[in-house]
């Protein structure tokens, strides 16, 4: 066998590194932050994404094709998350319907 041997304290700080990103992740599940809920989840999930590709998945000792896949791996995810927030942050949204309010006000009794 010719692949490259990783140390298993290694494997052990990147397990307990995984670990403390997954209390911080239930930990800002619980914290409201407003509208930084969502970049902070997602910052926590792309630090724990690193981590297992790298080091589970051995991409930090691969050379050649190995890496050039899992960078257009990465570019199309890019392209993905980039064309979804275009169409989401360009839509111009109506005012929304009144009728609810008036259906709640009319159940208080205030009409």
């Amino acid at each position: 066998m010719s692949g490259h041997v990783v140390p298993v304290k290694t494997y052990l700080l990147i397990f307990f590194a995984l670990m403390i990103l997954t209390i911080a992740t239930t930990g800002a599940a619980f914290v409201d932050m407003g509208i930084w809920n969502t970049p902070v989840a997602l910052a926590i999930a792309t630090a724990k994404m690193i981590l297992v590709v790298l080091f589970f998945m051995h991409a930090k000792y691969t050379h050649g094709l190995t890496q050039v896949v899992i960078l257009c791996g990465f570019f199309f995810l890019a392209l993905l998350v980039a064309f979804t927030l275009a169409d989401e942050l360009t839509r111009h949204w109506g005012p929304q319907p009144h009728a609810w309010s008036a259906i709640l006000l009319l159940a208080r009794g205030v009409f």
